[in-house]
């Protein structure tokens, strides 16, 4: 099971997510990433391997910002790599997401004839793209585009979104996989696990399923 955290807040997110990465570490993993909402858009660092190594690069290209995503992916769909790595981006949309997309050679499929270009071989991509085609039709709400893309997916998961464009907004979806959000003082936490946000809060909300 992969590790998902995420922040909105004024703190920055960076260290906040690592932090919270870390404690998910118990879970295995073969790659980690963040994605950082700063100045306009969001920056995503991510690299195959340890955490450790995701901290190097982040030393070498810092991700500054008080919204952000964090992942640890156990691969499923495509090799361990830089590039199947999550947070995946596409235009404006960043996500992350655990779980199988059980109908992604279709989606696969239907995108690419679309036009859509593919940078991994992963199933999450897909869904950043169904997110990112309904921003470009003129979905301006996150959330009424997230639930539009959630209806072409069939399988079990659990999303994080962000949107360049509304840096003060996540966006979360759940279908058989954990997730729980955290309230604090003017910031708020998502994660896959509570352990990965207890040190921050301990007003927890469970994420049911279909919300």
């Amino acid at each position: 099971m992969c590790g998902i955290v995420g922040y909105v807040g004024a703190r920055q997110a960076t260290l906040i997510l690592v932090n919270g990465l870390r404690k998910l570490e118990y879970r295995g993993y073969d790659s980690a990433g963040v994605a950082v909402w700063n100045d306009g858009q969001s920056r995503v660092v991510r690299c195959r391997g340890k955490l450790a190594a995701l901290e190097e690069k982040l030393i070498k290209e810092p991700a500054p910002g008080s919204t952000g995503i964090g992942h640890t992916r156990w691969a499923t769909h495509g090799r361990p790599s830089d590039e199947n790595a999550h947070p995946h981006k596409v235009g404006s949309i960043s996500v992350i997401h655990n779980g199988i997309i059980e109908n992604h050679l279709a989606l696969r499929q239907e995108l690419a004839a679309g036009g859509s270009k593919f940078t991994s071989e992963t199933d999450t991509e897909l869904f950043a793209h169904l997110v990112e085609r309904e921003v470009r039709k003129g979905t301006t709400d996150l959330t009424a585009a997230v639930r539009a893309a959630l209806a072409k997916v069939h399988g079990a998961y659990a999303f994080v979104v962000m949107n360049d464009k509304d840096p003060s907004t996540l966006v979360a979806a759940k279908n058989a996989s954990p997730m729980v959000v955290g309230l604090g003082d003017g910031e708020n936490f998502i994660a896959s696990d509570v352990t990965a946000i207890l040190s921050e809060t301990r007003k927890i909300i469970l994420v049911e399923e279909g919300e």
